[in-house]
């Protein structure tokens, strides 16, 4: 009962302040409030150059047209320091309003000198699906990221960009932007890859064995979890289509054949959660229709026995009146007859239903 609970508190809902004037940034969110961290990563060909501090204003120095500058910004909560970064780069005021609302669909918008894109993190931790807010700016010489959260699925991006493996450090901010949207969908396909180790392994258990008690939870969890992928990916994919034909000189020629690659993954993954959805709805049919097979299989035996015990019962209780005048009665060798008789009814009815193949 008590997972039970916990997967009905887990359910989403609508996280958007009300009430207030449009463009009020106002951090809606579920993680708890954290400090806000800033980490800087310029470069160039030639250069490299990391930076970490708490404070946005430290960070404006390496903004240079020499350089591709990367801004990532975890925890969203201190929307003082968030604000100084947007006022800097003349960010809309509903541009940083969908910022710090964690509950906002995944989108893309158009502006003069940027873009602006909300996306969705998937990722394993702690054995849980973590679902976590991101926000993209792309500027011309400049890439800023804000996250809900310590951690992501950068890693490998940020040591590309320090070795200078690949072509990161020789394209520009379209490129690395292109890299983390690359990196987050690939990170959909792992979470997708688990979703059906966990499927087949239920499937497996429904049929090889006994069903434990907690699998109705169990398919319920993966409900759940199918749905807020689906959430994520689905409106992603009308992201990258828009990303495919957008108009922008802040989007290279170059870069545009790298995105196409990217929608037809981000179309494979909704085709597979699509299959993964279904599958799942059809588990607990499946159950459903296991557990029911097995109690048809105990009503035929308990069926059976009751069927064979009915003559068998019936001859006792004729025998076994208190009348002074029952025929055989006082015959020597009844109660052997009577055993022989009962014996005989008895054989006769399992070879009968062995015919009929009820059993």
């Amino acid at each position: 009962m008590a997972k039970r609970r916990k997967l009905l508190l887990r359910r989403p809902k609508t996280t958007k302040s009300v009430n207030q004037v449009p463009g009020t940034m106002t951090y809606v969110g579920h993680k708890e409030a954290s400090e806000t961290k800033l980490d800087v990563i310029d470069y160039n060909v030639e250069n490299y150059e990391r930076f970490s501090s708490t404070t946005t204003e430290d960070a404006f120095k390496f903004v240079d047209e020499n350089s591709i500058t990367w801004f990532n910004i975890d925890g969203l909560s201190n929307v003082e320091e968030i604000e100084k970064l947007g006022d800097y780069y003349e960010l809309h005021p509903l541009v940083m309003e969908d910022i710090v609302n964690t509950g906002q669909r995944p989108k893309i918008e158009k502006y003069d000198d940027y873009l602006f894109i909300v996306a969705k993190m998937l990722y394993y931790k702690n054995g849980e699906i973590e679902n976590e807010h991101l926000s993209i700016i792309v500027g011309k010489n400049y890439v800023l990221t804000f996250q809900e959260s310590d951690g992501d699925v950068f890693d490998h991006i940020r040591e590309r960009i320090e070795t200078a493996k690949g072509r990161i450090r020789s394209r520009g901010a379209d490129y690395l932007m292109f890299a983390l949207l690359d990196s987050i969908i690939d990170n959909y396909f792992l979470v997708i890859d688990d979703m059906s180790d966990r499927i087949e392994s239920l499937e497996e258990s429904l049929f090889t064995s006994r069903p434990s008690d907690d699998i109705t939870y169990e398919i319920q969890d993966l409900k759940r979890n199918i749905l807020r992928i689906r959430r994520a990916v689905f409106p992603l994919r009308e992201v990258i289509s828009r990303l495919e034909k957008i108009d922008s000189e802040l989007i290279d020629a170059h870069t545009a054949n790298f995105i196409r690659d990217l929608y037809d993954h981000i179309i494979q993954i909704s085709e597979n959660i699509d299959i993964y959805r279904e599958m799942i709805w059809g588990l607990m049919d499946m159950y459903m229709t296991t557990i029911s097979n097995k109690m048809n299989e105990v009503m035929k035996v308990l069926t059976i026995m009751a069927s064979i015990f009915i003559p068998l019962t019936f001859i006792a209780g004729i025998y076994g009146m208190n009348f002074e005048y029952i025929p055989e009665l006082q015959w020597k060798y009844s109660y052997f007859v009577l055993w022989g008789v009962m014996i005989i009814i008895f054989l006769l009815m399992i070879y009968y239903f062995k015919r009929k193949k009820w059993i």
